[in-house]
């Protein structure tokens, strides 16, 4: 399995609020282009995404499934990826201090990421969740603060 964490200089509501938004997931995934809600209420059980990825003059999309979620806290997630398979990718927040502690789990399913799983490839996925996850901290880090946490924020 390839698990990272990063500390997001923000408090959890304002990742969720970045995770909440199935329209911004091209803005921090690795690899995605664009995204898109495409069934139900995004982040809710069931509720899909479709993505797209481009390389050069290639693109593949995909669906991207809610499997399980605690609203503020967890998020597990079916990336699905047609013939390359299958993964699973579990997020979790954490309040560390007035900030947030990210961590990402991410192992394939089924298709040949599943069939071929290794050590490998773990460690490509965990270069690949080095840059997401700064990605994810640089968007919601350099969201506009809203007004209320402005006041409440010690001086």
């Amino acid at each position: 399995m390839a698990i990272r964490s990063v500390l997001i200089k923000r408090p959890p509501h304002a990742v969720w609020a970045v995770l909440c938004d199935g329209r911004r997931y091209g803005d921090w995934v690795v690899g995605t282009h664009s995204s898109e809600p495409l069934d139900g209420a995004w982040p809710e059980v069931g509720s899909a995404i479709r993505y797209t990825v481009k390389a050069g003059p290639w693109s593949l999309s995909g669906r991207t499934v809610v499997r399980d979620a605690e609203p503020g806290r967890r998020l597990e997630l079916e990336a699905k990826s047609g013939p390359l398979g299958t993964a699973r990718i579990g997020i979790q927040t954490r309040p560390w201090g007035e900030h947030t502690l990210v961590t990402v789990d991410e192992h394939p399913l089924t298709g040949p990421g599943g069939t071929l799983h290794n050590m490998a490839s773990d460690a490509l996925i965990q270069l690949r969740h080095r840059r997401m996850l700064r990605k994810l901290a640089h968007v919601v880090e350099s969201a506009t603060e809203p007004e209320s946490e402005r006041a409440s924020s010690p001086e």
